[in-house]
């Protein structure tokens, strides 16, 4: 089983508006290494607010700003987090080894 790269989109509760334009809808992609710099895994894992508010504009389409971020529903925030743990989770466990059999 392979892990997703993009998430599904993550319809907002509450539309961002910008300008005239107006996102009711974002979609995050799997984060590469670099985008994490800066960042805890664990705090990323835990739905630490600031870590989620931090990563979500790095990996966002379209692209949000931390403000932007910082002030969406806390919803569509906790959604955000959801799929990010998603994406960091480890493939399906490895087979474990079968023991030998006694001679």
């Amino acid at each position: 089983m392979t892990q997703p790269t993009h998430s599904a989109p993550i319809v907002l509760e509450q539309a961002i508006a910008r300008g005239k334009e107006r996102i009711d809808s974002i979609t995050l992609r799997k984060p590469a290494a670099g985008e994490l710099r800066g960042l805890k895994l664990a705090d990323l894992l835990q739905g630490d607010v600031n870590a989620v508010i931090r990563l979500v504009p790095r990996i966002s389409q379209p692209t949000l700003t931390e403000p932007e971020v910082a002030a969406l529903d806390v919803v569509d925030l906790t959604a955000c987090a959801d799929e990010i743990v998603v994406f960091l989770q480890t493939r399906a466990p490895k087979a474990q080894a079968e023991p030998s059999p006694a001679s």
